[in-house]
């Protein structure tokens, strides 16, 4: 079940806000826990059962650690952090990569080893990270130890965020899965926000994912340069609009339901470094990342070798942790070189011009989209080659003139929606906070969205997200 279809939009929606609404405080976080199972089980009846044992065995270790601190036994507590975080691993290990390194060995020691061909389990890399931070910041004592199964399993389970994020970390929360205060103010805003995030992916992601997907077929290695350049720009698009889309769906979502999750997006295609580009896209796997890796591996505080190794120790785990296939690795190990490279020539570069220095960036994100997009790597070679040096059917030809004209004012619309224009120019300008010509156009957008989006949903049968498969 994804957010932008009928069926959550006109029944699992509407009868969860309906109980969740009707119920007495106490017994909304059980409501929340209950229908986030439920939604989970739609789409993953079996693995249902992983998800219970990851908040059984963090909501276990997390007493234990709190325990062990209150008694003053540190050993002891981080023996059942150790737990926690070796029983997390285990399972996102053996689900997501066990048969990548069979592969691997097989392919490396020229064996026939039989794979396993286990289904990945839905968004096992975003609740497992999640887990994990909650035992590892009651242990750091950033968090106090929850006490109550069902409001834990809540926090886990999540359903607005449980699938692709963002990654709420247990301290951001803590006090709102306890202590939340629902408001139509806030409900309002959660639907303005649910609604943007719906029109991104039904209107913009799935239009450009066409596009991508009609050129991706054709083979990368019969592509001219420009068809290249229009399907990996679709494709750019298409993630942007597809992650940012659900992202603030779930970021709205949370608000119906009294929760204030952190922003995952900040309009990275405006970054004028791969610096702040990553800090602005998946804000929340960055921050993940530097929390729990980075700066436990000792950051920038002991000496620019170190601090190179640890970025690289970083963005190989960042690629992997998108996929277990050889591209992701090359992607992440791609971006730990360019940030490597960008911090010891950055005195240099911070002094050209600010468009050149977002030229570069961009055509390096594009050149990493051409690497995640393609999990055949004579695939992404191919493309690689058809993108920066000469496709084999030339420069151009009629294929990418066609494209052109039927889709250049959309990629014209589009790629204007990637920025922050329209909320400088049109909202915060024409339409001050706090206004009643706010909140008109507010609810003339959202209804004009939402009946947009309906027309699309029901004459397509095209609506993938892209991050499930993380």
């Amino acid at each position: 079940m994804v957010f932008s279809s009928l069926l959550f939009l006109f029944r699992f929606l509407p009868l969860v806000l309906l109980f969740y609404y009707a119920a007495p405080g106490k017994l909304r976080n059980f409501v929340l826990f209950a229908a986030s199972i439920f939604f989970y089980a739609w789409g993953e009846p079996v693995y249902v059962i992983l998800i219970l044992v990851s908040t059984i065995v963090d909501y276990t270790t997390g007493r234990l650690t709190g325990y062990y601190l209150e008694r003053g036994k540190r050993k002891q507590a981080r023996m059942a952090v150790a737990g926690s975080v070796v029983v997390n691993l285990a399972l996102l290990g053996f689900f997501k990569y066990a048969d990548f390194f069979l592969r691997t060995i097989s392919g490396v020691f020229s064996l026939e080893m039989p794979v396993m061909d286990l289904a990945l389990p839905i968004g096992i890399s975003f609740y497992t990270f999640q887990t994990m931070s909650y035992t590892i910041d009651v242990y750091r004592r950033e968090a106090k130890v929850q006490k109550n199964l069902i409001t834990f399993g809540a926090y886990v389970s999540l359903f607005p965020q449980l699938i692709a994020g963002p990654i709420v970390r247990y301290r951001s929360v803590a006090d709102q899965m306890d202590h939340r205060r629902e408001s139509a103010d806030g409900f309002f805003y959660g639907m303005m926000r649910f609604m943007t995030g719906l029109g991104k992916k039904v209107l913009l992601a799935n239009q450009t994912g066409r596009i991508w997907e009609e050129i991706a077929a054709s083979g990368a290695g019969q592509l001219s340069t420009a068809t290249a350049w229009l399907g990996i720009l679709a494709f750019t698009l298409q993630i942007y609009f597809d992650f940012s889309g659900y992202s603030d769906m779930a970021i709205g979502l949370g608000a119906m339901f009294g929760f204030s999750f952190p922003e995952n997006f900040d309009y990275p295609y405006e970054s004028a470094s791969i610096t702040e580009f990553w800090r602005r896209w998946h804000i929340s796997l960055g921050t993940w990342f530097r929390e729990y890796v980075y700066i436990p591996l000792g950051g920038n505080r002991k000496g620019p070798l170190r601090q190179m190794v640890n970025l690289a120790a970083v963005w190989l785990l960042t690629g992997l942790w998108h996929g277990a296939y050889w591209n992701f690795v090359l992607w992440g190990v791609y971006y730990g070189i360019l940030l490597v490279l960008e911090k010891c020539l950055w005195k240099y570069l911070e002094r050209l011009p600010g468009w050149l220095r977002h030229l570069y960036t961009m055509a390096a994100v594009v050149t990493g989209w051409s690497l995640f997009s393609w999990q055949d790597m004579a695939d992404s070679a191919g493309y690689m080659k058809a993108l920066w040096f000469h496709g084999q059917a030339g420069l151009a030809d009629q294929r990418a003139l066609f494209v052109l004209a039927s889709n250049g004012g959309f990629f014209i619309l589009a790629a204007i929606g990637s920025t922050s224009l329209v909320k400088r120019v049109i909202v915060e300008r024409c339409l001050p906070q706090g206004t009643a010509r706010r909140d008109v156009a507010g609810i003339f957008l959202m209804v004009t969205l939402f009946m947009a989006c309906l027309a699309m949903l029901v004459n397509s049968s095209y609506n993938p997200f892209l991050y499930f498969r993380f």
